[in-house]
């Protein structure tokens, strides 16, 4: 496993990390308590050392499970959490998006329930969960700054969500130097990560990056097939049909990456290259082509099992992209693929009436 630093936070994460939405919620897979706190025990073993969990998975269960499984590992690991959501005064209903919250008090009390819920006196990042940029103003960053003061946080991110776009939201965290900017990002869905890593060379920020959703809801992992059959609770369900059909297609393009070629030290043996098949599953070629940025500081897969855990948090094992390999890649992308039909996902979440979009001609979704 490699590491890397959240901008000039000083916070270092594993550049792959455990998504901790899987445990306390069951719209990843049912388990048992006992079962999710082996899995966070489990990608602690595989050298996962960056936990991501947020007040609102599960109404604060995740942060539970979080807390008691790393309890004993408290000094080895680098906890985040996210707030903004007021889940207290709203039931649950399905999927839906909660009640926002993101005021000055609500930061401050948020935190401190978190921290009950952890059994932590700080986290190494706090992150505000899916806030539109209009809610974060002058006195939302100066309760972020006290508590940094007061030692509850090291690092500030944002979460942008729930769904993908928020261009203004991960620009605003750039231009107001937030620590870390998680964002959908993903080799089919290159948009807006590829925006924000722009804007942060542009910019010559300390911002980085976390990818979430690494595997395109399945497709990348290959866990999704065309023989798949979603439950009606299944959380990759929201994908229109076209996404997965055209997925599978695009998909079939991109085996080279499953192929590395081993280069041999010319200076010491003289011997000529050559190829290993199968260096990369594909979904460990996703998680490489995310950690070929530089800017990306960690990659947060959603582990169902523990077999998922060992496959993916072995990438970091695998070999790099080559430029190559990336330009290959970038070429199929400016193409589609070779694919001339839609594919249902045209459109990107705005809060701002679709003005940060202009330049990536795709339309609002809304927000």
């Amino acid at each position: 496993m490699e590491y890397a630093t959240l901008g000039n936070s000083g916070v270092e994460v594993s550049e792959v990390g455990f998504g901790a939405w899987v445990v306390g919620t069951d719209w990843w897979g049912d388990r048992t308590r006992d079962d999710a706190i082996d899995m966070v025990q489990h990608a602690l073993d595989e050298d996962v050392t960056f936990f991501d969990t947020g007040d609102v998975y599960g109404h604060g269960d995740s942060e539970e499970i979080i807390g008691e499984a790393l309890a004993e590992h408290r000094d080895e690991v680098t906890v985040s959490t996210k707030i903004g959501y007021d889940f207290y005064n709203n039931p649950q209903a399905g999927h839906g998006e909660l009640p926002k919250k993101v005021t000055p008090e609500w930061v401050h009390t948020a935190v401190d329930r978190s921290l009950d819920r952890l059994g932590m006196d700080h986290v190494e990042l706090l992150m505000l969960h899916n806030a539109n940029v209009d809610e974060v103003d002058e006195d939302v960053l100066e309760a972020l700054d006290e508590l940094r003061e007061e030692g509850k946080v090291e690092a500030i991110g944002w979460a942008l969500g729930p769904s993908i776009g928020w261009l203004a939201e991960g620009d605003a965290a750039v231009a107001n130097e937030f620590d870390a900017l998680q964002t959908v990002f993903n080799l089919f869905e290159q948009t807006p990560g590829q925006h924000f890593i722009d804007t942060i060379r542009e910019q010559n920020a300390d911002t980085s990056v976390l990818a979430r959703v690494p595997h395109s809801s399945g497709l990348l992992n290959e866990q999704v097939t065309p023989e798949t059959e979603f439950e009606a609770d299944d959380h990759r369900a929201h994908r229109p049909t076209e996404w997965y059909e055209t997925g599978f297609e695009k998909l079939e393009t991109l085996r080279f990456l499953e192929r590395a070629e081993q280069r041999s030290a010319e200076d010491s043996s003289g011997e000529q290259p050559r190829e290993r098949d199968g260096e990369r599953t594909m979904g460990q070629a996703a998680i490489q082509w995310l950690l070929y940025h530089d800017e990306v500081a960690s990659v947060t897969p959603t582990f169902r099992t523990n077999a998922d855990i060992d496959e993916w948090a072995g990438a970091s094992d695998t070999p790099p992209l080559s430029d190559e390999e990336y330009d290959r890649v970038q070429e199929l992308y400016q193409d589609n693929f070779g694919i001339d039909r839609d594919d249902g996902m045209d459109a990107l979440r705005s809060s701002v009436g679709g003005a940060d979009l202009e330049e990536t001609g795709m339309k609002s979704a809304g927000d």
